[in-house]
C-alpha cells in the first residue's frame, strides 16, 4: 500500500465487525499522524484555569425526575495487570466477599430506590474483561444486571501501525497482536456505534456521569446533578487541585484565541515549556477522569463532525507482541474521553474535593482501602473515615508486595489514625495491630516476620 494510505486499514476493520464510527474515529487520528501533527500545546497559546465554580459534597437533595433521566456510565476495560491481575480489575476484592462490581451495584441500586425509576448502569468493557464481568454479574441477574444487551458498552478495538510503513501490522504468529484499545475516549464512536446512543435518548435519558471503575470515590451526587442540569453545558468536567505529586501529570488550561477549555498532557508541552507545565500554583487543577455529558448535545456535536469529534490523538510507540522487545515496532493511536472538553462550545469543568479521585492504581491503594480509614455504606458508598478529615492515610510498601497475591498474606491493621505507614520485608499483621500517627515496620529476607497484635504509634520497628 501506498504511505498514508488509509484503505488498507479500513479492510481490515470492516472484515473485524468494527463499527463505522470507530472506523471514522480512527481515519480521523491516522490522518493526523500522517500528517505529523505533533499535538503540541506551548505556554504561549493557552492561559491558567480560574474561578471555578466549587462543589461541596452532600449539598442538594435527589430529584427523582433528573434521576430517571440519568445514565451512570463506568470505564471497565482494564486488567490492572501492573498488579499481577490476569482479570478485570473491578472483581479485585476491597472487602471480604465484596469487590468494585459489588459496590456499583450497590450504588446504582441505592440510586434506584431514590428516584423510583431503573436508573441505568453500562459497563464500558474491553475484549479482555468482558467475559470475566458478565459472568461475575449473573450474581446480580435480579437486578437486571447479568445480560449484555442492558449493561454493556463494548470498547473498540484498532490496528496497531508499522512504525516503518505506516500500514497495518502483521503478526501472523499472534493475530490478536495486531490490534490495541484505542483509549477511553472510544466512549464517543462506542456510544453511537453501538446504537447506545439512541436507544438512551428514545428512553428519556438526557444526562450520562462517567467515571473509571477503580475509582469508588466517583458517585453520582445529587448537587453535581442539579448544577449540571441547570448549567445547560453540553459538557461537565470535574477537576481537583494539583499537589507536588501531581507536577508530572496534566491539567486543565484555557486556549488563549477562543477562550474554550482544554487538557493538556505531558506528551503535549515543548520542552521549553515544562518548567511552566510543572507550576502547580499557575496551572493548578487536574482531570478526574469523570464527567458529565448532556447526550442530546453530544448527538448534535457528532452529527456536526460527520460521526466524529475531532479528538486529539496520543501517540504511543510500542513493539507488536509487548512481551518481545525484538518484535515490530508499531505505533498505537490513542483519545483521552476528557480531551473532549475542548470539542464543545461552553464546556465547563467544576472543582470538586480530592476525596471524589481515589482510584486504585497500586498494592499500596488497595491496602488503605481495605482498612478502617475507609467506610463502606450500605449504598455502595465509599469514602474516608470522618477523624480522617479528607486526608487518606499514605502508605509505602517496597517492590516484593507490587502484586496482589503479595499483600493477601499481609493481614488488615487498623490505619484510621495512621498518617503513615511504610512497609519492608517480608512479614504479616495479626489480628488487632492498631497503627498510628508515622510507622515503619522492617523485616530481614527469609521467612515472614510476625508483628503481634498492639498500638504502634509513631516508631520504627526492626522485626
Amino acid at each position: 500500500m501506498k504511505r498514508g494510505d488509509f484503505s488498507a486499514f479500513e479492510s481490515k476493520m470492516r472484515d473485524a465487525g468494527v463499527m463505522e464510527a470507530a472506523i471514522g474515529a480512527f481515519r480521523h487520528n491516522y490522518e493526523a499522524l500522517c500528517r505529523e501533527e505533533t499535538g503540541l500545546i506551548p505556554e504561549s497559546e493557552i492561559k491558567p484555569a480560574e474561578g471555578l465554580a466549587v462543589f461541596e459534597p452532600g449539598s442538594g437533595e435527589w430529584d427523582p425526575a433528573l434521576l430517571a433521566q440519568t445514565v451512570v456510565i463506568k470505564l471497565n476495560g482494564g486488567l490492572g495487570t501492573s498488579m499481577g491481575l490476569q482479570k478485570v480489575k473491578s472483581v479485585l476484592e476491597v472487602r471480604p466477599g465484596v469487590n468494585f462490581l459489588d459496590l456499583i451495584v450497590r450504588q446504582v441500586m441505592s440510586l434506584r430506590e431514590a428516584s423510583g425509576s431503573k436508573v441505568r448502569l453500562l459497563l464500558m468493557n474491553s475484549f479482555s474483561t468482558s467475559e470475566d464481568t458478565l459472568d461475575y454479574l449473573k450474581k446480580h441477574a435480579a437486578g437486571g444486571f447479568a445480560e449484555a444487551s442492558e449493561v454493556e458498552l463494548m470498547q473498540n478495538q484498532v490496528p496497531k501501525i508499522d512504525e516503518a510503513t505506516l500500514a497495518p501490522v502483521e503478526w501472523p504468529a499472534s493475530p490478536s497482536n495486531e490490534w490495541c484499545p484505542p483509549g477511553h475516549g472510544d466512549l464517543y464512536p462506542a456510544l453511537v456505534g453501538s446504537g447506545w446512543l439512541d436507544r438512551l435518548l428514545a428512553d428519556g435519558v438526557k444526562y450520562a456521569f462517567v467515571s473509571n471503575s477503580d475509582n469508588l470515590g466517583a458517585v453520582l451526587e445529587p448537587g453535581l446533578l442539579k448544577h449540571f442540569a441547570d448549567s445547560g453545558a453540553p459538557f461537565l468536567m470535574e477537576v481537583t487541585r494539583r499537589t507536588p505529586a501531581d507536577r508530572k501529570g496534566g491539567h486543565l488550561a484555557v486556549r488563549s484565541d477562543n477562550g474554550r477549555l482544554l487538557l493538556r498532557e505531558v506528551a503535549q508541552c515543548p520542552d521549553g515549556d515544562l518548567e511552566a507545565f510543572q507550576d502547580i500554583d499557575t496551572h493548578q487543577y487536574f482531570n478526574t477522569n469523570s464527567i458529565w455529558l448532556r447526550l442530546d448535545l453530544l448527538k448534535e456535536e457528532l452529527a456536526k463532525g460527520g460521526g466524529v469529534l475531532p479528538l486529539p490523538m496520543i501517540k504511543n510507540r510500542k513493539t507488536v507482541d509487548p512481551r518481545d522487545k525484538n518484535s515490530t515496532p508499531v505505533i498505537q493511536l490513542e483519545v483521552a474521553m476528557g480531551a473532549a472538553i475542548e470539542c464543545f462550545e461552553g464546556a465547563q469543568a467544576i472543582e470538586v474535593p480530592r476525596s471524589r479521585f481515589a482510584p486504585v492504581k497500586s498494592t499500596a491503594d488497595l491496602f488503605a482501602l481495605r482498612s478502617d480509614a475507609y467506610l463502606i455504606g450500605d449504598d455502595g458508598r465509599v469514602a474516608l473515615a470522618p477523624a480522617r478529615n479528607g486526608q487518606p492515610p499514605v502508605v509505602k510498601l517496597d517492590d516484593s508486595y507490587k502484586l496482589v497475591d503479595a499483600i493477601e498474606h499481609l493481614g488488615t491493621p487498623s490505619l484510621a489514625d495512621c498518617t503513615e505507614v511504610s512497609i519492608s520485608g517480608p512479614l504479616t499483621f495479626e489480628n488487632g495491630v492498631v497503627l498510628q500517627g508515622k510507622v515503619a515496620f522492617s523485616a530481614p529476607a527469609g521467612e515472614a516476620k510476625v508483628v503481634r497484635s498492639g498500638t504502634y504509634s509513631d516508631n520504627e520497628i526492626s522485626l
